[in-house]
């Protein structure tokens, strides 16, 4: 069964480049069926079934009902909350709602995920105490737009409250936010942060450019003035904050001088982690009507640049970090390593401590707490001893 993406360009091609590998498997004997399930079977069913026939069946993003009947299993409503964690034991993503009802130009969320649906408070809650209950210490907050959660349940924005009522359970040591949309950011978020010291000083916002004309074409909803103005307050409230974003170059008709505004903005803010992407042009998005016309060399050299700039901004704030003490989450074992994480970082993108087995005095249990003083640091990795 392989659960797909249908997002960009680089997504689909891992997607169907594993649906290729798994048919090769299913030639050999090695597999009886193949499921294909997710938004790249959701948006581009019928050319699947045409293209890859080996496939035995294709289901969209919410057919698991119709996935269980296949397999002659039964949907029991009363295990909805029950989960197997796909992470290690300690960390889990709490996903509060599904769909998108942004019309950003670029993004075909919308398309594959359909309107958005939050979903209640009590149910989450639910959730968030079976894991805690399961050995999670770590809940990661996700959705397409966290900023949107409550909006089609009473019309106003539900996450402050919701993120307060998480942050009540007793148990979970870290509340971390992720995909906080800028336009109609809640800034009553920044209160219930401030005064919760297990939700992580950490959010991300992804805010895609810092050019005006290019954010109107992307039907952000937001200008750079009002951009500026958000990121300040934020980091006025929560001085120690550590702000993911993500922009993306290359889009359609993004000049050189619109790009120099782009690297001026990361350069002024100095975002603690930045994630870039080039743009990719999705048929059937508002963009799509627009001529793609920055070439593919340009928008990798443009991306190569950022993340350059990105580098030195990360080192210069990791070399800030040595001598300081922080709480560390260890993730996992390597050997002559334990690799662990502050509550800046989030797993598998952000910034890693490193803690050598060498002349260790204490005994350290992945999934475990500890305090760690840092001794080195470079662009994306802390090296630190325990405390």
């Amino acid at each position: 069964m392989i659960n797909t993406c249908g997002f960009i360009n680089d997504a689909k091609e891992e997607s169907i480049n594993t649906i290729l590998e798994f048919v090769e498997k299913k030639k050999a004997g090695i597999l009886k069926k193949i499921f294909v399930m997710g938004c790249l079977s959701e948006r581009y069913m019928d050319q699947l079934k045409t293209e890859i026939p080996e496939v035995d069946e294709y289901f969209g993003v919410y057919q698991l009902p119709e996935i269980l009947n296949s397999l002659e299993c039964d949907y029991k409503n009363e295990l909805i909350g029950e989960r197997f964690l796909s992470t290690p034991d300690h960390y889990a993503y709490l996903k509060i709602s599904e769909g998108c009802d942004r019309n950003c130009s670029f993004c075909a969320i919308p398309l594959i995920k359909g309107k958005h649906k939050s979903r209640l408070p009590k149910d989450l809650v639910n959730e968030a105490e079976k894991l805690r209950d399961a050995g999670v210490k770590e809940l990661i907050l996700i959705s397409q737009d966290l900023t949107y959660y409550g909006l089609d349940i009473e019309r106003k924005t539900m996450l402050p409250e919701l993120v307060e009522k998480l942050a009540n359970i007793k148990g979970l040591d870290w509340i971390r936010l992720h995909y906080t949309y800028p336009n109609g950011f809640p800034l009553e978020l920044l209160d219930v942060i401030s005064k919760h010291t297990n939700i992580c000083r950490y959010i991300d916002i992804p805010l895609q450019h810092a050019n005006d004309r290019i954010l109107k074409s992307m039907k952000r909803g937001i200008d750079i003035t009002q951009t500026r103005k958000l990121i300040e307050l934020i980091r006025k409230k929560l001085p120690e904050i550590a702000l993911r974003t993500s922009f993306i170059v290359g889009y359609p008709g993004e000049t050189e001088e619109e790009f120099n505004e782009l690297t001026k903005f990361i350069r002024d803010y100095r975002f603690e982690r930045v994630g870039v992407f080039t743009y990719s042009h999705e048929e059937d998005t508002s963009a799509y009507n627009l001529k793609d016309n920055v070439p593919e060399d340009v928008k990798l050299q443009r991306a190569d640049e950022l993340m350059k700039i990105q580098e030195e901004i990360s080192f210069d704030i990791n070399q800030q970090r040595i001598g300081k003490i922080y709480k560390v989450l260890v993730d996992r074992d390597e050997g002559e390593y334990f690799i662990g994480r502050t509550e800046f970082d989030s797993p598998e993108v952000d910034n890693e401590v490193i803690i050598k087995k060498v002349n260790l005095n204490i005994v350290i249990k992945t999934g475990e707490f500890y305090y760690v003083k840092i001794i080195t640091a470079d662009s994306f990795e802390l090296t630190g001893v325990p405390v």
